[in-house]
């Protein structure tokens, strides 16, 4: 199982990778303005955010419900070649692949950390991280035309789709494991902790949609912007490999730790648009902006609720889904009024971000 996990992630990534790196810059030489690059890009993450509520009125994350998400992502791919240059079949086009990522990673999550454990999870999870940087420096290379990115793009996910299918065909004959105790899954009652994660990723809005447009404008060609995104996941990927000790630690004190360098990555990233030195440092810090800072909450979240996969449908559904929202449509029409300021306001967002955690930290626990 494990080494399916690592090819699952793999493959899963490398569609994160298209679309995160290349996709803004296709819609933009199609012709879309910043505004309904971020409108377009803020639907799969909204959809993220209300999906695990469906599960709270009794809808289950079996096996059937993700080989149908399978389905749906790849029949929604399929749907781009058609739907490319039109913006509102182009919009129902994306929530639809939306619906059908916001299912498939938090299933194969909890599989994964209920089967490797958190101190081994992030040297399987590297693999993710590897399919991203090699998809990143190949499709660099052809990336000439929007069909020729949507044609990579399909390929990945037919691949995720084929490893997806035979985990949870190997996970539905597996033994189940005994749940353990915990406290019950409520947003409520440790709000500045799931305000916090959710700014967090808010923070990320300028970053995944509009870092290639932002530093090709500002003289960096395509190429070095690549290397800049591959420099950023090699130190994910260090850090992956090396990060099972830290985790031993307080997981909410390293949660903090991360955002805090989220902040100085993003204030380095809008004083510094132009210097490469400084630039690759700044991407360097994505080895605890996302790496550490990933695994260290879907842990924490793992160990604190009895809820297990509930627990991780809604750091993705909030994290993920309502911060992602926010963060790309806010990002589109800031830079599309006030671009110079894009990674400022990046770093506001993540100091309210890390002022809730550390709320979070001094509220009693039950």
């Amino acid at each position: 199982m494990t080494a399916l996990i690592a090819i699952f992630y793999f493959f899963y990534f490398a569609i994160i990778a298209i679309y995160v790196i290349f996709m803004p810059k296709v819609l933009s030489l199609v012709g879309y303005s910043p505004s309904e690059i971020g409108i377009i890009f803020a639907a799969a993450p909204l959809v993220r955010f209300a999906i695990p509520f469906l599960f709270l009125k009794g809808l289950k994350l079996d096996r059937g419900t993700f080989n149908g998400a399978l389905i749906l992502l790849l029949v929604s791919t399929l749907a781009l070649f058609l739907t490319l240059e039109s913006f509102w079949p182009l919009l129902f086009t994306n929530i639809a692949i939306g619906i059908g990522l916001s299912l498939i990673l938090p299933y194969v999550e909890v599989i994964a950390l209920s089967t490797i454990g958190k101190e081994s999870y992030g040297r399987v999870r590297l693999f993710g991280s590897i399919g991203f940087i090699l998809v990143a420096l190949v499709l660099v290379r052809f990336s000439d035309t929007p069909a020729t990115a949507i044609g990579f793009f399909l390929a990945v996910v037919a691949s995720t789709v084929l490893f997806g299918y035979i985990i949870a065909h190997k996970e539905h004959r597996s033994p189940r494991t005994p749940s353990i105790e915990g406290q019950h899954l409520d947003l409520l009652g440790r709000w500045p902790l799931w305000l916090g994660l959710m700014l967090m990723q808010v923070s990320f809005g300028p970053f995944y949609n509009f870092f290639t447009i932002y530093e090709t404008e500002h003289g960096i060609s395509l190429d070095t912007t690549v290397y800049l995104w591959s420099f950023g996941v090699i130190a994910e990927i260090f850090l992956f490999y090396f990060q099972g000790p830290l985790l031993r630690r307080n997981l909410l004190k390293l949660i903090e730790f991360s955002v805090s360098l989220t902040v100085i990555r993003w204030l380095l990233t809008y004083l510094f648009p132009e210097n490469l030195p400084a630039l690759f440092f700044a991407q360097s810090l994505h080895a605890f902006s996302f790496a550490l800072f990933h695994t260290a909450a879907i842990s924490y979240l793992y160990e604190l609720y009895s809820e297990r996969k509930l627990a991780q449908q809604f750091f993705f559904g909030v994290s993920y889904g309502l911060g992602g929202f926010i963060g790309a449509i806010t990002a589109g029409y800031i830079y599309e009024f006030w671009p110079s300021l894009l990674f400022l306001y990046a770093a506001v967002i993540a100091f309210a971000a890390l002022l809730s955690i550390r709320l979070s930290a001094k509220r009693p626990t039950d």
